[in-house]
């Protein structure tokens, strides 16, 4: 395998040697000359954990960061992301009371944020649910993900946020309330639209043109990384097949790669982007 002349990385992915394809698919995500990524911790059911309260997140975070060894084993350059997923609010919210499923899933992220400060993790996940929802789970929702953003800001660190489809600007006053830059809060899934960070699927037809237009943004997969659905969103090798494309098609430089895979991520999280 040739050695890669900048780095790549996928903003926004999870790999799972129990339900999925595992180190298998982050060898992938390497060989196609990806260098970094962004480990995503999963949903709590998706590795049969089933919280009763905050602590019992804890499994689920281990695991990502068993998984995230394994994968730097290989080579890679592999940054945690630990949170609590907004869709958990549901599942939860059939087993207990609306309220102390939210107060659940802000221990689980107080959880997280332990990681963060230790060092285990580089930023958290949370958000809102992508799908339709009553204005009780919603407004419920909305109060984790304002939690969410005041340990961002305690941990100094950035947050993903996994929500509905478009530019969801009225997170920018929580994110203001918490004292969290806006910069720092990325829209995973993201779009053009956004006012907040986004982080564009790898094949998003936006990208050669806002590459053009100096725009901030970032790429990722978002690899499930589940045998029961292959290849959803995309597969492992995406990130660095797509910005291949693009840059052999003349549709952007190396000094974009170079923006959009070191140094727009560095300045979002805060860690560093090398080949050495």
């Amino acid at each position: 395998m040739k050695s890669p002349t900048f780095p790549i990385t996928d903003d926004h992915i999870h790999l799972d040697p129990l339900n999925g394809r595992g180190i298998a698919a982050a060898k992938d995500f390497l060989h196609a000359g990806g260098t970094h990524l962004f480990l995503v911790s999963k949903p709590s059911w998706s590795l049969s954990v089933h919280p009763d309260c905050g602590a019992d997140y804890a499994r689920v975070f281990d695991e990502t960061l068993r998984v995230a060894e394994l994968v730097s084993a290989t080579g890679i350059v592999v940054f945690p992301v630990l949170g609590v997923h907004p869709a958990e609010i549901s599942r939860l919210a059939e087993r207990m009371p609306l309220p102390r499923a939210a107060e659940v899933m802000q221990e689980g992220l107080d959880c997280a944020a332990r990681y963060v400060r230790e060092g285990r993790a580089v930023a958290l996940k949370s958000g809102r649910p992508h799908y339709e929802v009553t204005t009780e789970v919603l407004a419920a929702s909305n109060i984790v993900l304002a939690h969410a953003l005041t340990l961002a800001h305690d941990c100094r660190c950035a947050l993903q946020v996994h929500a509905e489809t478009g530019p969801c600007s009225d997170i920018i006053g929580m994110a203001q309330t918490a004292g969290v830059p806006v910069e720092r809060v990325v829209k995973h899934y993201g779009s053009p639209d956004t006012p907040l960070h986004p982080s564009l699927i790898a094949k998003h037809e936006a990208i050669p043109a806002m590459a053009r237009e100096h725009r901030v943004f970032t790429m990722e997969s978002d690899y499930m990384d589940e045998n029961s659905r292959p290849g959803a969103v995309i597969g492992p090798k995406s990130v660095p097949r797509f910005t291949k494309k693009l840059l052999d098609a003349g549709l952007i430089d190396e000094d974009a790669c170079h923006r959009i895979h070191a140094e727009t991520i560095e300045r979002v999280y805060g860690v560093t982007i090398s080949l050495a």
